[in-house]
Protein backbone atom coordinates (compact mmCIF):
# COMPACT_ATOMS: atom_id res chain seq x y z
CA UNK A 1 0.00 0.00 0.00
CA UNK A 2 1.59 3.28 -1.14
CA UNK A 3 1.50 6.07 1.45
CA UNK A 4 2.42 9.69 0.83
CA UNK A 5 4.30 11.07 3.84
CA UNK A 6 4.33 14.87 3.72
CA UNK A 7 7.20 16.27 5.73
CA UNK A 8 8.70 12.79 5.57
CA UNK A 9 12.29 14.01 5.90
CA UNK A 10 11.52 15.76 9.20
CA UNK A 11 12.04 14.52 12.73
CA UNK A 12 8.83 12.54 13.22
CA UNK A 13 8.28 11.91 9.51
CA UNK A 14 11.63 10.17 8.95
CA UNK A 15 11.11 7.85 11.91
CA UNK A 16 7.60 7.07 10.65
CA UNK A 17 9.00 6.16 7.23
CA UNK A 18 11.17 3.53 8.92
CA UNK A 19 8.22 2.09 10.85
CA UNK A 20 5.94 2.10 7.79
CA UNK A 21 8.39 -0.05 5.85
CA UNK A 22 8.79 -2.37 8.83
CA UNK A 23 5.00 -2.82 8.80
CA UNK A 24 4.82 -3.58 5.06
CA UNK A 25 3.75 -0.18 3.72
CA UNK A 26 5.52 1.69 0.91
CA UNK A 27 6.15 5.33 1.90
CA UNK A 28 6.77 8.09 -0.63
CA UNK A 29 8.21 11.29 0.85
CA UNK A 30 7.09 14.82 -0.03
CA UNK A 31 9.21 17.51 1.67
CA UNK A 32 10.31 21.02 0.72
CA UNK A 33 13.30 20.80 3.11
CA UNK A 34 12.51 24.17 4.65
CA UNK A 35 12.94 22.63 8.10
CA UNK A 36 14.81 19.42 7.28
CA UNK A 37 18.01 18.24 5.60
CA UNK A 38 18.15 16.32 2.30
CA UNK A 39 20.92 14.20 3.86
CA UNK A 40 18.15 12.50 5.86
CA UNK A 41 17.27 10.59 2.69
CA UNK A 42 20.76 9.05 2.62
CA UNK A 43 20.54 8.23 6.30
CA UNK A 44 17.20 6.52 5.75
CA UNK A 45 18.81 4.46 3.00
CA UNK A 46 21.55 3.40 5.43
CA UNK A 47 18.97 2.28 8.00
CA UNK A 48 16.69 0.54 5.52
CA UNK A 49 19.22 -0.84 3.05
CA UNK A 50 17.22 0.72 0.20
CA UNK A 51 16.17 4.08 -1.17
CA UNK A 52 12.85 5.71 -0.38
CA UNK A 53 11.25 7.60 -3.25
CA UNK A 54 10.94 11.31 -2.55
CA UNK A 55 9.72 14.57 -4.06
CA UNK A 56 11.12 17.99 -3.16
CA UNK A 57 8.11 20.30 -3.12
CA UNK A 58 5.59 22.14 -0.97
CA UNK A 59 2.12 20.82 -0.09
CA UNK A 60 0.60 23.95 -1.57
CA UNK A 61 1.51 22.65 -5.04
CA UNK A 62 -1.85 21.19 -6.05
CA UNK A 63 -0.72 20.10 -9.51
CA UNK A 64 2.21 18.14 -8.14
CA UNK A 65 0.01 16.49 -5.50
CA UNK A 66 -2.35 15.32 -8.23
CA UNK A 67 0.58 14.03 -10.28
CA UNK A 68 1.98 12.09 -7.31
CA UNK A 69 -1.41 10.65 -6.36
CA UNK A 70 -1.97 9.33 -9.86
CA UNK A 71 1.53 8.20 -10.85
CA UNK A 72 2.39 6.62 -7.48
CA UNK A 73 -1.06 5.08 -6.94
CA UNK A 74 -1.27 6.59 -3.49
CA UNK A 75 -3.82 5.00 -1.14
CA UNK A 76 -3.23 7.02 2.00
CA UNK A 77 -1.54 10.15 3.37
CA UNK A 78 0.25 10.90 6.62
CA UNK A 79 0.41 14.67 6.86
CA UNK A 80 3.32 16.03 8.92
CA UNK A 81 4.34 19.02 6.80
CA UNK A 82 3.79 22.18 8.87
CA UNK A 83 5.56 24.94 10.74
CA UNK A 84 5.81 23.82 14.34
CA UNK A 85 7.44 26.22 16.83
CA UNK A 86 5.13 27.80 19.44
CA UNK A 87 7.35 30.82 20.04
CA UNK A 88 7.88 31.52 16.35
CA UNK A 89 4.16 31.26 15.70
CA UNK A 90 3.54 34.09 18.17
CA UNK A 91 6.04 36.24 16.26
CA UNK A 92 5.02 35.16 12.73
CA UNK A 93 1.36 34.09 12.81
CA UNK A 94 0.68 34.61 9.09
CA UNK A 95 3.48 32.21 8.17
CA UNK A 96 1.81 29.56 10.32
CA UNK A 97 -1.64 30.10 8.86
CA UNK A 98 -0.25 29.89 5.32
CA UNK A 99 1.92 26.81 5.91
CA UNK A 100 -0.40 24.91 8.21
CA UNK A 101 -3.92 25.79 7.06
CA UNK A 102 -3.60 26.62 3.37
CA UNK A 103 -1.47 23.52 2.71
CA UNK A 104 -3.97 21.29 4.51
CA UNK A 105 -6.86 22.64 2.41
CA UNK A 106 -4.85 22.08 -0.78
CA UNK A 107 -4.01 18.54 0.30
CA UNK A 108 -7.63 17.68 1.12
CA UNK A 109 -8.83 19.09 -2.19
CA UNK A 110 -6.31 16.96 -4.06
CA UNK A 111 -7.14 13.87 -2.00
CA UNK A 112 -10.88 14.12 -2.54
CA UNK A 113 -10.47 14.92 -6.25
CA UNK A 114 -8.35 11.79 -6.70
CA UNK A 115 -10.27 9.40 -4.47
CA UNK A 116 -7.64 9.09 -1.72
CA UNK A 117 -9.58 7.92 1.30
CA UNK A 118 -7.12 7.54 4.23
CA UNK A 119 -5.56 10.47 6.13
CA UNK A 120 -3.55 10.54 9.34
CA UNK A 121 -3.11 14.12 10.56
CA UNK A 122 -0.27 15.37 12.71
CA UNK A 123 -2.09 17.29 15.43
CA UNK A 124 -0.92 18.38 18.87
CA UNK A 125 -1.84 18.49 22.52
CA UNK A 126 -1.75 22.28 22.10
CA UNK A 127 -5.37 21.97 20.93
CA UNK A 128 -6.32 21.69 24.61
CA UNK A 129 -4.84 25.07 25.56
CA UNK A 130 -4.20 25.18 29.31
CA UNK A 131 -6.58 22.45 30.52
CA UNK A 132 -8.33 22.81 33.85
CA UNK A 133 -8.02 19.10 34.70
CA UNK A 134 -4.87 16.99 34.30
CA UNK A 135 -4.29 14.50 32.72
CA UNK A 136 -6.21 15.38 29.57
CA UNK A 137 -8.47 12.87 27.89
CA UNK A 138 -9.89 13.09 24.39
CA UNK A 139 -13.06 14.41 26.03
CA UNK A 140 -11.21 17.34 27.64
CA UNK A 141 -12.70 20.58 26.28
CA UNK A 142 -10.70 22.26 23.54
CA UNK A 143 -10.00 25.69 25.00
CA UNK A 144 -8.80 28.79 23.14
CA UNK A 145 -5.29 28.05 21.91
CA UNK A 146 -2.36 29.69 23.67
CA UNK A 147 -0.51 30.29 20.39
CA UNK A 148 -1.14 30.62 16.64
CA UNK A 149 0.56 27.23 16.22
CA UNK A 150 -1.97 25.64 18.57
CA UNK A 151 -4.79 27.40 16.77
CA UNK A 152 -3.67 25.99 13.42
CA UNK A 153 -3.96 22.50 14.89
CA UNK A 154 -7.43 23.22 16.28
CA UNK A 155 -8.60 24.66 12.97
CA UNK A 156 -6.89 21.85 11.05
CA UNK A 157 -8.86 19.25 13.00
CA UNK A 158 -12.08 21.14 12.34
CA UNK A 159 -11.35 21.37 8.61
CA UNK A 160 -10.71 17.62 8.44
CA UNK A 161 -13.81 16.79 10.48
CA UNK A 162 -16.02 18.93 8.27
CA UNK A 163 -14.49 17.55 5.07
CA UNK A 164 -15.01 13.96 6.22
CA UNK A 165 -18.66 14.77 6.96
CA UNK A 166 -19.09 16.21 3.45
CA UNK A 167 -17.15 13.59 1.45
CA UNK A 168 -18.41 10.00 1.78
CA UNK A 169 -15.56 7.53 1.80
CA UNK A 170 -13.00 9.87 3.35
CA UNK A 171 -11.52 8.48 6.58
CA UNK A 172 -9.24 10.45 8.87
CA UNK A 173 -7.56 10.28 12.26
CA UNK A 174 -5.92 13.16 14.11
CA UNK A 175 -3.09 12.20 16.45
CA UNK A 176 -2.66 14.72 19.24
CA UNK A 177 1.04 14.46 20.04
CA UNK A 178 2.52 15.41 23.31
CA UNK A 179 6.31 16.16 23.28
CA UNK A 180 8.41 14.01 20.92
CA UNK A 181 12.02 13.43 21.99
CA UNK A 182 14.83 10.96 21.30
CA UNK A 183 16.25 9.54 18.09
CA UNK A 184 16.54 6.27 16.19
CA UNK A 185 18.66 3.67 17.99
CA UNK A 186 21.11 3.72 15.05
CA UNK A 187 21.83 7.42 15.73
CA UNK A 188 21.42 7.96 11.98
CA UNK A 189 18.26 10.07 12.23
CA UNK A 190 17.02 12.35 14.97
CA UNK A 191 15.83 15.87 15.65
CA UNK A 192 17.75 18.28 13.42
CA UNK A 193 16.66 21.87 14.03
CA UNK A 194 17.64 24.52 11.52
CA UNK A 195 19.39 27.29 13.44
CA UNK A 196 18.60 27.80 17.12
CA UNK A 197 16.47 24.93 18.46
CA UNK A 198 12.91 25.78 19.41
CA UNK A 199 12.41 22.53 21.34
CA UNK A 200 13.89 21.68 24.73
CA UNK A 201 15.84 18.46 24.16
CA UNK A 202 17.94 19.54 21.15
CA UNK A 203 18.79 22.70 23.05
CA UNK A 204 19.86 20.55 26.01
CA UNK A 205 22.03 18.31 23.84
CA UNK A 206 23.53 21.24 21.90
CA UNK A 207 24.40 22.96 25.18
CA UNK A 208 25.88 19.77 26.61
CA UNK A 209 28.14 19.32 23.59
CA UNK A 210 29.19 22.97 23.48
CA UNK A 211 27.31 24.32 20.46
CA UNK A 212 25.23 26.56 22.73
CA UNK A 213 26.85 28.33 25.65
CA UNK A 214 23.82 28.15 27.92
CA UNK A 215 20.31 26.70 28.10
CA UNK A 216 17.63 29.16 29.14
CA UNK A 217 14.78 27.58 31.09
CA UNK A 218 11.70 29.71 30.58
CA UNK A 219 9.86 30.11 33.87
CA UNK A 220 10.72 29.12 37.43
CA UNK A 221 7.53 30.48 39.00
CA UNK A 222 4.84 28.15 37.66
CA UNK A 223 2.48 26.46 40.16
CA UNK A 224 4.26 23.10 39.81
CA UNK A 225 6.38 21.19 42.36
CA UNK A 226 9.67 22.70 41.15
CA UNK A 227 8.30 25.82 39.44
CA UNK A 228 9.04 24.68 35.86
CA UNK A 229 6.61 23.62 33.15
CA UNK A 230 5.40 20.02 33.02
CA UNK A 231 5.13 18.10 29.76
CA UNK A 232 4.60 14.54 28.51
CA UNK A 233 7.81 13.54 26.72
CA UNK A 234 7.34 10.63 24.30
CA UNK A 235 10.06 8.76 22.41
CA UNK A 236 9.84 9.55 18.70
CA UNK A 237 10.02 5.86 17.75
CA UNK A 238 6.93 5.14 19.88
CA UNK A 239 5.22 8.11 18.23
CA UNK A 240 6.14 6.83 14.77
CA UNK A 241 4.64 3.44 15.57
CA UNK A 242 1.38 5.16 16.56
CA UNK A 243 1.05 6.42 12.97
CA UNK A 244 1.33 2.89 11.64
CA UNK A 245 -1.40 1.76 14.04
CA UNK A 246 -3.57 4.70 12.98
CA UNK A 247 -3.15 3.86 9.32
CA UNK A 248 -3.98 0.21 9.95
CA UNK A 249 -7.13 1.25 11.82
CA UNK A 250 -8.24 3.47 8.93
CA UNK A 251 -7.75 0.69 6.39
CA UNK A 252 -10.03 -1.57 8.44
CA UNK A 253 -12.87 0.96 8.59
CA UNK A 254 -15.87 0.33 6.35
CA UNK A 255 -17.80 3.41 7.44
CA UNK A 256 -18.81 5.82 4.71
CA UNK A 257 -17.47 8.63 6.89
CA UNK A 258 -14.98 8.08 9.69
CA UNK A 259 -13.15 10.62 11.82
CA UNK A 260 -11.60 10.33 15.27
CA UNK A 261 -8.72 11.68 17.34
CA UNK A 262 -6.30 10.21 19.86
CA UNK A 263 -3.88 11.39 22.51
CA UNK A 264 -0.38 10.09 21.78
CA UNK A 265 1.76 10.40 24.90
CA UNK A 266 3.16 8.39 27.78
CA UNK A 267 0.59 9.36 30.38
CA UNK A 268 3.32 10.73 32.67
CA UNK A 269 4.16 14.36 33.34
CA UNK A 270 7.81 15.39 33.63
CA UNK A 271 8.99 18.89 34.50
CA UNK A 272 11.66 20.72 32.57
CA UNK A 273 13.88 20.57 35.65
CA UNK A 274 13.33 16.82 35.95
CA UNK A 275 14.23 16.34 32.29
CA UNK A 276 17.50 18.22 32.70
CA UNK A 277 18.32 16.23 35.83
CA UNK A 278 17.53 12.97 34.01
CA UNK A 279 19.74 13.94 31.06
CA UNK A 280 22.66 14.67 33.39
CA UNK A 281 22.19 11.37 35.21
CA UNK A 282 21.85 9.26 32.03
CA UNK A 283 24.75 10.83 30.15
CA UNK A 284 27.05 11.91 32.96
CA UNK A 285 27.28 15.35 31.31
CA UNK A 286 26.44 18.58 33.12
CA UNK A 287 24.27 21.15 31.36
CA UNK A 288 24.95 24.85 31.77
CA UNK A 289 21.54 26.42 32.30
CA UNK A 290 19.83 29.31 34.00
CA UNK A 291 16.26 30.47 34.44
CA UNK A 292 14.60 33.17 32.35
CA UNK A 293 11.13 34.80 32.34
CA UNK A 294 8.19 32.81 31.03
CA UNK A 295 7.89 32.54 27.24
CA UNK A 296 4.81 33.76 25.37
CA UNK A 297 2.52 30.92 24.31
CA UNK A 298 3.74 28.35 26.83
CA UNK A 299 1.24 26.63 29.10
CA UNK A 300 2.04 25.50 32.64
CA UNK A 301 1.24 21.79 32.64
CA UNK A 302 -0.12 19.12 30.36
CA UNK A 303 0.17 15.37 30.03
CA UNK A 304 -1.98 12.68 28.49
CA UNK A 305 -4.52 10.12 29.54
CA UNK A 306 -3.94 7.42 26.94
CA UNK A 307 -6.47 4.63 27.52
CA UNK A 308 -8.33 5.40 24.27
CA UNK A 309 -5.15 4.93 22.22
CA UNK A 310 -4.40 1.72 24.09
CA UNK A 311 -7.89 0.29 23.69
CA UNK A 312 -8.83 1.41 20.15
CA UNK A 313 -5.48 1.83 18.40
CA UNK A 314 -3.81 -1.06 20.18
CA UNK A 315 -0.87 1.25 20.90
CA UNK A 316 0.97 2.47 23.95
CA UNK A 317 4.35 4.01 24.62
CA UNK A 318 7.06 1.48 25.45
CA UNK A 319 10.30 3.45 25.68
CA UNK A 320 11.40 5.40 28.77
CA UNK A 321 12.60 8.96 29.13
CA UNK A 322 16.03 7.56 30.04
CA UNK A 323 16.13 5.76 26.69
CA UNK A 324 14.92 8.82 24.80
CA UNK A 325 17.56 11.11 26.27
CA UNK A 326 20.33 8.55 25.80
CA UNK A 327 19.29 8.16 22.14
CA UNK A 328 19.14 11.95 21.67
CA UNK A 329 22.64 12.28 23.11
CA UNK A 330 24.10 9.59 20.84
CA UNK A 331 22.49 11.36 17.88
CA UNK A 332 23.99 14.71 18.95
CA UNK A 333 27.42 13.13 19.36
CA UNK A 334 27.21 11.56 15.92
CA UNK A 335 26.38 14.94 14.38
CA UNK A 336 29.53 16.35 15.96
CA UNK A 337 31.78 13.75 14.33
Amino acid sequence: MNILVTGGAGFIGSHTVVELIAAGFEPIILDDFSNSDPKVLDRLESILGRKVKSYSANCNDADLLTKIFREEQIQGVIHFAASKAVGESVERPLLYYRNNISALVTLLEAMTANGISNLVFSSSCTVYGQPEIIPVTEETPVLPAASPYGNTKQVGEEIIRDTVAAKPGLKALALRYFNPVGAHESALIGELPIGVPANLVPYVTQTAIGIRSKLMVFGKDYATPDGTCIRDFIHVVDLAKAHVKALELLVKQNDANYYDYFNIGTGTGTSVQELIDTFERVTGVKVNYEFAPRRAGDIMEIYAEVSKSRDLLGWQAEKTLDEALADAWRWQQRLAN
